[in-house]
């Protein structure tokens, strides 16, 4: 069985008071309506074959947070590595400085039969929230093995995280 993979692009913003935020979204659906702290992530999502992840990442972004998302090119990218998810998946990650209006997410949607077994067929935003998050609220909110490209994108800014 092969790896899932999917990527993700983190944008993040600087305040005024020297504070940087980050983008999370909240998965849509049944499954996660009821989880927050450790249930957010990165807007990301499958590769597909054969399909370059940098580019993944950049199709990604759009579909997740509609016709709002940042114009961003792949040279305005900051390269974050990968992590693997607890389930196993295996998630590419770049990042932009870059702003978004949570009030403007617009995501592609997805069905599935809801509830289960009930022959009907619903269909759910892939993300039905997003946020900007400081440093130490962020990595509350995201899935934990994403949490470590925050730390990752401070460190590539030069401002390390506290500790």
């Amino acid at each position: 069985m092969a790896i899932k993979r999917s990527s993700g692009i983190l944008l993040y913003r600087d305040r005024e008071d020297g504070t940087t935020e980050f983008l999370l979204v909240h998965p849509g659906g049944p499954y996660w309506a009821r989880r927050d702290d450790g249930a957010w992530s990165i807007p990301k999502g499958g590769i597909e074959e054969d399909e370059d992840s940098r580019a993944a990442a950049l199709r990604e972004l759009d579909e997740e947070l509609g016709a709002a998302a940042p114009d961003l090119a792949a040279e305005d990218l900051i390269e974050l590595g990968q992590v693997r998810q607890r389930a196993g998946k295996v998630v590419d990650a770049w990042a932009a400085e870059a702003d978004f209006d949570p009030a403007a997410l617009d995501s592609n949607t997805f069905a599935m039969e809801w509830p289960p077994r009930s022959g009907r067929e619903v269909e759910f935003p892939e993300v039905d929230r997003a946020d900007w998050f400081a440093l130490e609220e962020a990595k509350r909110k995201l899935l934990p093995a994403q949490a470590e490209f925050l730390d990752r994108l401070l460190e590539r800014l030069g401002r390390p995280a506290p500790r």
